[in-house]
């Protein structure tokens, strides 16, 4: 455990003295942090909150009262092997949020930067969340989900298990996902269906016009023209030239195991 002259642990909170805490780590009472944990530089650690092991946290991170990091995973499978949950740098963590580790299927459960994860939040095994991906209250993802970067799920949803939900998505409240949601895309309705392009989402991430143009015509020709996958996929790649857009979304429907969700009008 640090010594240094900016780290600040309330004497009723509880810390193993085995625990990796850097400069400027704020530990408020009654927190509890155990033996194998890493805490980067500046990061706040609320009242109430359990810092279990096999936690790394990074720098400057907000983790509010009554989180629980890097419990251990709801998998019958898993079998007490050592895994970790890795939480990135400037990700806010609010209150009553459940952060699962991994098991041996990847070994990590893993949180990006910039992320911020609201009230009442799971995050199951294996999950792995990109850069800035917002999680609204009440979200629970099971096991083995990877959301991407910029991706905003609205609150109450839940996310089956492997799922993959693409960048720039933008997910209404209450939904069930069953299938991967494409990048840019927006997604609403019961049952979840393609909605539209994320457009303020893009134009918000400075997207030009010829981008957010290009996104919506490929999406135009997967959902609108009453093709099959194989063959929109076929057209987009003949019709359009390589962008990173574009590619993305190819590679994202290519690799897809799940299947993708469905459009609105079929």
């Amino acid at each position: 455990m640090s010594n240094n002259a900016t780290t600040k642990i309330s004497p009723l909170a509880v810390v193993s003295p085995n625990a990796q805490l850097g400069e400027g780590v704020v530990v408020e009472p009654f927190a509890v942090i155990e033996d194998d944990v890493e805490i980067g530089d500046n990061t706040r650690i609320s009242s109430g909150a359990i810092i279990k092991d096999g936690a790394r946290i990074g720098s400057e991170c907000k983790i509010h009262p009554y989180a629980v990091i890097a419990g251990t995973p709801q998998d019958l499978k898993f079998a007490g092997e050592k895994t970790v949950a890795i939480i990135g740098d400037r990700t806010v963590i609010r209150e009553y949020v459940t952060i699962n580790r991994g098991t041996a299927s990847r070994g990590f459960t893993k949180i990006g930067d910039d992320c911020l994860l609201m009230a009442y939040c799971h995050v199951a095994h294996d999950c792995v969340l990109h850069d800035k991906v917002i999680l609204g209250n009440a979200t629970q993802l099971a096991g083995e989900v990877e959301v991407y970067d910029h991706a905003i799920i609205s609150g109450g949803s839940l996310v089956h298990q492997f799922v993959r939900i693409g960048d720039h998505t933008m997910i209404q409240g209450g939904s069930r996902l069953t299938k991967d949601i494409p990048p840019y895309t927006l997604i609403g309705r019961d049952p979840a269906v393609y909605c539209g392009i994320n457009i303020v989402g893009l134009r918000r991430r400075q997207f030009s016009n010829d981008q957010v143009f290009l996104i919506n015509d490929i999406y135009r020709t997967l959902y609108s023209k009453g093709l099959n996958n194989s063959e929109a996929l076929q057209l987009i790649e003949e019709d359009y030239d390589s962008t990173q857009e574009r590619d993305k979304i190819l590679d994202f429907i290519k690799t897809s195991k799940r299947g993708i969700v469905r459009g609105a009008i079929e």
